[in-house]
């Protein structure tokens, strides 16, 4: 294990003197952020997330902003694990972390979801983007979140930030993100809309309820600022609709979608829509954003891998898949057709 377990038993029973029992702790597989572990009592469970060691990009692994949205969003429709803990002192565990709740249910790193019967997988697909509506709708005002990032300009910020991330950690040239980057600029829509954005919202950041497809549980907030609800929608979209099922992430791009239960990519929008207030239509500069955004994401994932300090073992498989999510996003800005 990675972590001292003497340290963190420790410091569990000075903040809660009632814990009996020895201390049992599972660290969380299929994630490449934060490393995340499940930390067990004879009668009580958290979870304890916390950065990766190692040298790391500017901004990146802000464990501290994951508790502050998450701890904001107690008290609205969006669900997320119970805040208890943030911690700075690196001498616990090695690096600042904090402590949350844990919520029971089922965690799917398959977009088809595998195991689940096939009449209730559409149900869970439009629980999803109910819940992502949800999040875009929340008065961040209200929950004292106007100051969680910028407002307005937001694609041209993204677009520079990731412009900038890839040439940190870009293993070679790559004519398709060269091509990206200067297409995105040009053709950034003129709408823009800010609203709360989780930044990585997808199937494997859920938990579902243990036997109805309702979402239990939004996890994983380490790119979650203020921004463009059409990014985070289009963000979910590529991830399923647009990763092949023998690909990280085992997306749904090449399966029988109505034979295996699952929605259109227009029905999940639709469904989305339904619940939200948005007015704006997702098109095909918000998908190709989304994939250089994941391109350049799983190529960073890759480089830390490289280094030695990526939160996963197989963090070197995005960096095989990058180019093709680059691909795929170069090819949607040379279709005709306006978006989905």
């Amino acid at each position: 294990m990675d972590i001292d377990c003497h340290h963190i038993d420790r410091f569990l029973k000075n903040m809660f003197p009632d814990l009996t029992g020895d201390l049992h702790i599972q660290k969380t597989t299929g994630g490449q952020s934060n490393p995340t572990y499940i930390l067990s009592y004879n009668d009580r469970v958290y979870v304890l997330r916390r950065r990766p060691d190692g040298v790391l990009l500017p901004s990146a692994h802000s464990v501290s902003r994951e508790f502050r949205v998450q701890k904001a969003l107690e008290h609205t429709g969006v669900k997320v694990p119970k805040m208890i803990s943030h911690c700075e002192d690196e001498s616990v565990v090695g690096t600042e972390f904090y402590l949350m709740s844990y919520i029971p249910g089922r965690v799917f790193h398959d977009n088809s979801l595998t195991g689940v019967d096939i009449t209730q997988r559409r149900k869970m697909y439009f629980e999803m983007a109910r819940m992502l509506a949800k999040i875009h709708a929340v008065d961040i005002h209200k929950v004292g979140l106007d100051t969680f990032g910028k407002h307005g300009n937001y694609f041209a910020r993204q677009i520079h930030r990731w412009s900038k991330q890839w040439h940190l950690s870009k293993p070679s040239d790559n004519r398709h993100i060269n091509h990206l980057t200067g297409w995105l600029a040009d053709n950034i829509p003129d709408d823009d809309e800010t609203t709360l954005v989780h930044g990585d919202y997808r199937i494997g950041n859920l938990v579902f309820d243990t036997k109805h497809p309702s979402v239990e549980g939004v996890l994983d907030w380490e790119l979650s600022t203020l921004g463009h609800p059409l990014a985070d929608l289009a963000n979910c979209c590529a991830y399923a609709w647009f990763l092949n099922s023998d690909e990280y992430g085992h997306g749904i791009r090449d399966l029988n979608l109505k034979e295996q239960g699952l929605p259109s990519i227009e029905e999940f929008i639709d469904i989305y829509h339904q619940e939200s207030n948005l007015k704006e239509k997702l098109t095909n500069f918000h998908l190709s954003f989304a994939l250089f955004r994941m391109s350049v994401i799983f190529t960073g994932v890759a480089d830390r891998a490289r280094r030695g300090n990526a939160a996963s073992g197989n963090a070197l498989e995005l960096g095989k898949v990058a180019p093709k999510l680059a691909q795929r996003g170069f090819e949607l800005t040379k279709q005709k057709i306006p978006g989905v």
